[in-house]
């Protein structure tokens, strides 16, 4: 946009696609016309410009694109991307603020509000227009969502060449962009939510939430100081990799005799352990700025996973083996790689190995913001009926 469009877009005044504002002080009204344009069809908010069409602009562009960055990462849900361009009108300085089609509708702001944009401005969503919402993107999975601040040069290629490697892929096709887009891991020339996940060189600079907070604490109270603490960092696979050593380092491995030989075999099974932190990494609501939370007790391990399962699945429905994948790209290169054993199977699975090693069941509950899995460690509690 140059001057010569802005002068005609104030001459049209506002529309479906445009709206303008004189200052931006209150993330949460800013909140409100992101979501609208984001849940209609994008369109661009024009900072600087009275509502008797006098341009007066922006006195600091810096600290106002500081402003609607943040309430379009903390006051919208999911967060949105926004961009935005610095444009000169005589001595003044306008911000336009290109608010794109959203690909993860319905959005909603922080206070739980529904919008979409009309030609007349915003207005709440109705029932009709939230069912819209949800039947145009029922196809669509938050990890496919690109990241627009990011390029193919922040992605490790020799890294994903490594992971073709493991999983026998080297020869599926020598065109490795092409490659990440059939897999979903780049969109354009940008990486998606999935592919900065597993092969960005430095995956929490981007997506700071994306790890895992361990801690050993004891006895069986989490406000007691911890003993250990780690912040599991890096890209999935090694995230995952440091959970295995976190708790092989934190939960015993007891002596038997079988006949005449001791043998040596973990307190609980390595493969419900993995099964559950494979779950939380890959099933996890990336909308959701927390980390997994993994804590180890004299008595149990706990693994907390931000926000709730996809489509009101209850916990009894897990149990039962429902499976409903909220990040798709995200498991099935996770399976490609050995650490999932079947769709549907996991919370199955993971009781199943449990009872067998301890004579207890798992814990498994669904929270507002969060799925609780408890696995008793073995002594502990009484035994499952």
């Amino acid at each position: 946009m140059n001057a010569a469009d802005l002068a005609a877009r104030i001459a049209r005044w506002e529309d479906l696609h445009t709206e303008f504002k004189e200052r931006v002080d209150s993330p949460d009204k800013l909140a409100k016309q992101l979501v609208a344009f984001a849940n209609t069809d994008g369109g661009q908010i024009i900072i600087g410009v009275r509502k008797d069409r006098q341009v007066v602009g922006v006195p600091d562009p810096d600290a106002t694109g500081q402003l609607v960055d943040n309430a379009a990462y903390n006051n919208c849900e999911p967060p949105l991307t926004v961009v935005q361009e610095v444009l000169a009108d005589g001595d003044k300085k306008v911000l336009v603020v290109n608010v794109p089609k959203g690909s993860q509708r319905p959005y909603r702001t922080s206070n739980g509000r529904y919008y979409v944009r009309t030609t007349s401005g915003c207005r709440d969503a109705s029932q009709a227009d939230l069912l819209r919402l949800f039947q145009a993107v029922e196809s669509l999975f938050y990890d496919e969502t690109p990241l627009v601040r990011l390029g193919v040069d922040d992605l490790d290629l020799d890294d994903f060449e490594r992971y073709l490697q493991k999983v026998g892929a080297v020869d599926l096709d020598r065109d490795r962009r092409r490659l990440l887009r059939n897999w979903g891991l780049l969109e354009g020339d940008h990486p998606t939510l999935a592919g900065a996940l597993l092969f960005a060189r430095d995956p929490q600079r981007h997506l700071p939430f994306a790890q895992i907070n361990a801690a050993r604490f004891p006895g069986a109270d989490s406000a007691a100081e911890p003993l250990d603490r780690k912040d599991l960092t890096g890209r999935l696979l090694d995230v995952i990799e440091g959970a295995r050593r976190f708790l092989q380092e934190h939960l015993r491995v007891p002596h038997r005799i079988q006949g005449f030989d001791p043998e040596s075999r973990p307190e609980l099974p390595e493969e419900a352990l993995r099964e559950a932190v494979v779950n939380a990494v890959a099933h996890r609501d990336y909308t959701v700025q927390g980390p997994v939370r993994l804590f180890v007790f004299d008595d149990r391990v706990e693994i907390r996973t931000p926000g709730k399962p996809p489509n009101t699945v209850t916990a009894s429905a897990m149990r039962a083996g429902v499976h409903v994948p909220r990040n798709p790209r995200i498991y099935s290169r996770l399976a490609d790689a050995g650490l999932v054993t079947g769709a549907g199977t996991g919370i199955r699975r993971i009781s199943t190995l449990v009872r067998q090693a301890t004579g207890r069941d798992i814990g498994l509950e669904v929270a507002e913001t969060e799925v609780l899995l408890t696995i008793p460690r073995a002594g502990a509690g009484p035994a499952a009926l």
